[in-house]
C-alpha cells in the first residue's frame, strides 16, 4: 500500500521534490499532457456544444497504465501540477483519466520547488478549478478550429502543406508589415558635423572637449560653405547648465523582459531562454518562469535586503513593491526570482549559470537604491551663426543600482554612453582644434528581433506568457520566418576634415545595413498573410487576438461559459471559410517583371510546388530558377531574375568529370559526380567562382566525410561524427552512445545492442525531453489524399 502519490508534469521536478518529502511519498511523473484532442478528424463534436473528443497519446499508454496501477496503491493522490491554466488541465485530465476519486485527491500548487513551499502547499491543498481548465479547453479548442478550417483553404488556393493559427498567423502579419515598410523606405543623405576644442585644465594643459553641431546639412556643398566659414569665426561657450537627475531599476523578470534581456545580453533564442529557465525551476533554483507579473513576496523583498546589506551596506538597499501593467495581465505568480537570494551561482552547465546570474543581479537591482546623477550640457556658440555646438556628459554621484545591474537596449549604439565632460564655464574662448563632416544615411526601422516581437506582441495583447516562445519557433519551423544574420553593404563616403587652415575631402568606407540574428519574412510567410489578411480579415486583426486572449481570462475567472464564447466566434467564422473557398482566386503571388530580351517571353516570379521561383515564358518552353537566399518576389528586380537562369554554370572537369556551379532549394551549391557541396557563406559568388575554388571545396567535404565515418558494418549500420559527438545511424534513426563505451571500440555486437534497446534514439529523447516545455501553439493540420478521397488529421504542433 502507498501512502501518498504525487504526480508532476515533469522527471526533472519529479527528481527534485523527492529530496524534500519523506519515505512515506512516492512522486511520478506524467511528461506532460497524457492525453489530448483526438487526431483523427477534427476531435470536436461541433454539434453538441463543441464537445472535446480527447484520446490518450499513444506515447503515453504505458505511463497511464503505471499511474492507474499506484494510484489504486494509494490513499492519497497529490496532483502537483503547475499553477496555470496547462498545469490545471494536466491535473485535471489525471483526474479523469486515472478514475481518480474526490475524497482521496488533492490538488496543491507553488511556484518555487523549495522544501517550505511543498510543504506549505500540502498543508493547504484545493480542488481543481474548472475555470482554469475551461480556459484552457477553450484555447485548444479555438486554436483548433483555426488551425483545422483555414490551412485547407490555404492548399487549395495558394501551396500545399501549408498552416495557420490563431496566434502564429499576426506575429507572422507583424514581421511582413515591418518588411514592408523598410522596402518602401527612402533614405535620405546628410552631413553629420563634430568639433574638437581644447580648452585649458586647472594646471594649464590641454584638454579636448568633443561636441556635435545642432544642424544637420543636406548637401555636400552646404557642409563645406559651412566649414570654410569656421576656418575664420571664433567659438565661445555660452551656456553651461548642470542637473542633477536620478534613475530608477527595473522591476524583476517577467516571462517577457526574461526573454528580451537574455537575447540582448546573452544572445540566448527565445526558445533557448524557456528550456534553461525550466531546468532552473525544475532544480529549485528560480520561481516559475511562465508569468507576466513583477510583484515580490514580502519574504523574497526581506531576503534580498539581507543580501543588499550585508555584500554592500545598508545605503544600498530601497525594498519596494512594483505592479503589473501588462495589457492583459494574469496568473497570480511572483515575477521570475532566485528561491534563495544568497545563492550566487548554481549548476556548471554554462548557460544555466549566466540566465541565473543575469535572474539574482536583476532581483537584487530591483530592491536597490536608486542612481544619483549629474547631466552637464555645455553649449557652444559660433560667431555670426544661430548654430551652436552641443557637448552633453553625465557624472554618478552615486551608483546605487548600476553597482550590480544595468538594463539593455534593443539596437543599441556605440556613441549613446554621455563623455565625461572637463572643467568649463560660460564665457570661455575656445580653440578649434578639429571640425569634421561625415557624410551619413537616414535608416530605416530595425527589423524585429525575437526579443523585440516578444516586446511587441505583449504590447498589443497578443498571446501569454507561455506561447511566445512556441509562438516564435513555429513560424520559424514552417519557414514563414528566416532568423539570420545578413552582411551589409559597403559605400563610399565623404570625410571632410577642418584642421587649422586646411581644408580636406578624402573617400572613406563604411558598412551599411548589416543584420544580427534578425526575423525576415519568407516569401510564402508574406504572400500567405496577404491572402489571410484579404480573406479572413478578422483573426488576422490584432485587436481580436488581443480579445480571445481577454475572452479566456475571463472564462479563468469563471465569468463567461467557454462553449457560448466558441459558438459566438464559429458561426461567423466557418461562413467565411466556406465562401472564401467559394469565392477567392488562387495566389501564388505572381508577379510580372518584365520581358526577357532574348526571346521576348515575360519574366516573372511565383510561389511554386518547392517554393519561390523566377519563370520565363510559358506552356512547353517555360524555364525556371529558384531565388536566392535573401532575395524576395517582391523585390526583386528583372535583371536579378535574369542572371538566376545563367546557372547551372560549366566550370570545367575535374577527375574526368564535369564541375558546374547551380542554385537550388537551400541556396548555391557545386556539383561533382553526384556530390553536392555547397558554397561559403560570403566568401563563394557563384556567379565568379573558379574551376580551382570549387576543386578546394570539393577536396575539403571530401576530407570531412571521411572525418565524419568512425566505422560502418556490412549491414548498413554506421558509427559517425556528429554535431554532439559520436552517435549511430540504422535505417533512419539515430542512436545514442551509452556513457563509458568508446565509438571506435564498439563491435557489430555491441552496436546492434545499443539499437535494439531503442530508447536511445534521438528523436524519441527529443520528444519525451520536450513535452512539458512545448505547450499551447497553435495547429498545424495535413491531409492525406486517397482514392476515396481527402482525409483530414490535425496534429498538435511541438
Amino acid at each position: 500500500m502507498i501512502e501518498n502519490l504525487v504526480i508532476v508534469e515533469s522527471p526533472a521536478k519529479a527528481k527534485t521534490i523527492e529530496r524534500f518529502l519523506g519515505e512515506n511519498y512516492v512522486v511520478k511523473s506524467s511528461f506532460g499532457h497524457i492525453r489530448d484532442l483526438e487526431k483523427k478528424d477534427l476531435g470536436i463534436d461541433i454539434e453538441h456544444n463543441f464537445q472535446p473528443k480527447y484520446e490518450i497519446s499513444p506515447d503515453k499508454k504505458a505511463i497511464v497504465k503505471e499511474l492507474k496501477q499506484l494510484a489504486k496503491e494509494a490513499k492519497t493522490v497529490w496532483l502537483a501540477s503547475d499553477e496555470d491554466r496547462e498545469g490545471e488541465a494536466i491535473a485535471w485530465h489525471l483526474f479523469e483519466v486515472l478514475g481518480l476519486k474526490k475524497e482521496n485527491t488533492k490538488r496543491i500548487v507553488f511556484h518555487e520547488i523549495t522544501k517550505d513551499a511543498i510543504l506549505h502547499a500540502i498543508n493547504n491543498p484545493r480542488d481543481i478549478d474548472k475555470n482554469l481548465v475551461d480556459a484552457q479547453q477553450a484555447r485548444r479548442v479555438l486554436d483548433r478550429l483555426v488551425g483545422f478550417e483555414v490551412s485547407p483553404v490555404l492548399w487549395k488556393k495558394v501551396k500545399p502543406s501549408l498552416s495557420a493559427g490563431r496566434v502564429q498567423s499576426v506575429a507572422v502579419k507583424l514581421i511582413v508589415e515591418r518588411e514592408r515598410e523598410i522596402n518602401h523606405f527612402v533614405e535620405q543623405k546628410y552631413y553629420k558635423v563634430t568639433g574638437t576644442f581644447e580648452t585649458k585644465d586647472a594646471n594649464g594643459n590641454a584638454v579636448p572637449l568633443k561636441a556635435e553641431l545642432s544642424e544637420r546639412f543636406s548637401t555636400k556643398e552646404e557642409t563645406v560653405a559651412f566649414m570654410e566659414y569656421c576656418k575664420g569665426t571664433t567659438f565661445t561657450v555660452s551656456n553651461v547648465e548642470t542637473k542633477p537627475s536620478s534613475r530608477k531599476p527595473a522591476p524583476p523578470f517577467t516571462t517577457s523582459t526574461l526573454q528580451q534581456e537574455a537575447s540582448r545580453k546573452l544572445g540566448f533564442s527565445v526558445s533557448q531562454t524557456m528550456t534553461v529557465a525550466q531546468k532552473l525551476y525544475e532544480q529549485g533554483h528560480i520561481t516559475y518562469m511562465r508569468t507576466d507579473s513583477v510583484n515580490l513576496s514580502q519574504l523574497a523583498i526581506g531576503a534580498a535586503k539581507a543580501v543588499i546589506c550585508n555584500t554592500l551596506g545598508e545605503k544600498y538597499s530601497k525594498p519596494r513593491n512594483f505592479a503589473t501593467k501588462t495589457k492583459g495581465a494574469q496568473e497570480a505568480h511572483e515575477a521570475i526570482r532566485p528561491t534563495y537570494m544568497d545563492k550566487e551561482s548554481v549548476s556548471s552547465d554554462k548557460n544555466e549559470q549566466q540566465l541565473y546570474a543575469l535572474i539574482r543581479k536583476r532581483t537584487l537591482a530591483s530592491q536597490m537604491a536608486d542612481a544619483e546623477l549629474e547631466k552637464t550640457t555645455i553649449t557652444i556658440a559660433i560667431a555670426g551663426k544661430q548654430y551652436t555646438f552641443e557637448a552633453v556628459g553625465e557624472v554618478i554621484i552615486f551608483d546605487g543600482f548600476l553597482k550590480v545591474y544595468i538594463e539593455s537596449q534593443d539596437d543599441e549604439k556605440e556613441d549613446d554612453e554621455a563623455a565625461l565632460l572637463p572643467a568649463i564655464h560660460k564665457g570661455d574662448h575656445l580653440q578649434r582644434s578639429l571640425i569634421q563632416a561625415l557624410e551619413q544615411y537616414t535608416t530605416h526601422l530595425p527589423r524585429y528581433t525575437e526579443a523585440s516581437l516578444v516586446k511587441k506582441m505583449e504590447a498589443l495583447g497578443i498571446g501569454r506568457p507561455s506561447t511566445y516562445a512556441p509562438t516564435i519557433t513555429t513560424i520559424q519551423n514552417r519557414g514563414y520566418i528566416l532568423r539570420e544574420s545578413r552582411d551589409g553593404v559597403e559605400r563610399e563616403l565623404d570625410q571632410i576634415d577642418l584642421k587649422g587652415q586646411d581644408l580636406k575631402v578624402k573617400k572613406i568606407k563604411r558598412i551599411f545595413g548589416a543584420e544580427k540574428k534578425k526575423l525576415f519574412p519568407s516569401d510564402i510567410g508574406m504572400v500567405v498573410t496577404d491572402f489571410l489578411s484579404n480573406y479572413f480579415t478578422n483573426i488576422m486583426d490584432y485587436n481580436f487576438t488581443a480579445n480571445a486572449e481577454d475572452a479566456l481570462d475571463h472564462i479563468a475567472e469563471g465569468e463567461v461559459e467557454w462553449q457560448s464564447m466558441i459558438g459566438t466566434f464559429y458561426q461567423p467564422f466557418h461562413a467565411n471559410v466556406e465562401k472564401t473557398l467559394k469565392e477567392s482566386e488562387r495566389n501564388t503571388g505572381a508577379r510580372v517583371l518584365g520581358t526577357d530580351p532574348q526571346t521576348g517571353e515575360n519574366v516573372s516570379v511565383r510561389i511554386g510546388r518547392f517554393g519561390p521561383m523566377a519563370q520565363i515564358g510559358e506552356g512547353e518552353n517555360v524555364r525556371y530558377a529558384g531565388l536566392l537566399k535573401g532575395q524576395l518576389m517582391e523585390t526583386i528586380s528583372l535583371e536579378e531574375a535574369l542572371e538566376l537562369f545563367k546557372f547551372p554554370r560549366q566550370l570545367g572537369e575535374f577527375e574526368e568529370k564535369p564541375v558546374s556551379v547551380g542554385i537550388g532549394r537551400f541556396g548555391p551549391y557545386i556539383k561533382h559526380n553526384q556530390l553536392f557541396v555547397s558554397l561559403k557563406k560570403g566568401v563563394d559568388d557563384p556567379g565568379t567562382i573558379t574551376l580551382e575554388t570549387a576543386i578546394e571545396r570539393i577536396n575539403e567535404k571530401r576530407e570531412i566525410e571521411k572525418n565524419r565515418k568512425i566505422k560502418e558494418f556490412d549491414n548498413g549500420v554506421q558509427i559517425l561524427n556528429g554535431r554532439f559527438g559520436p552517435y549511430i545511424t540504422f535505417n533512419k534513426e539515430n542512436y545514442k552512445i551509452p556513457k563509458g563505451q568508446e565509438a571506435d571500440k564498439l563491435t557489430f555486437e555491441e552496436t546492434m545492442a545499443i539499437i535494439a534497446k531503442g530508447g536511445s534514439s534521438k528523436k524519441k529523447t527529443t520528444k519525451k525531453t520536450t513535452k512539458k516545455t512545448t505547450e499551447k501553439t497553435d495547429e498545424k493540420t495535413t491531409v492525406k489524399t486517397t482514392k476515396k478521397g481527402t482525409k483530414k488529421e490535425t496534429k498538435k504542433k511541438e
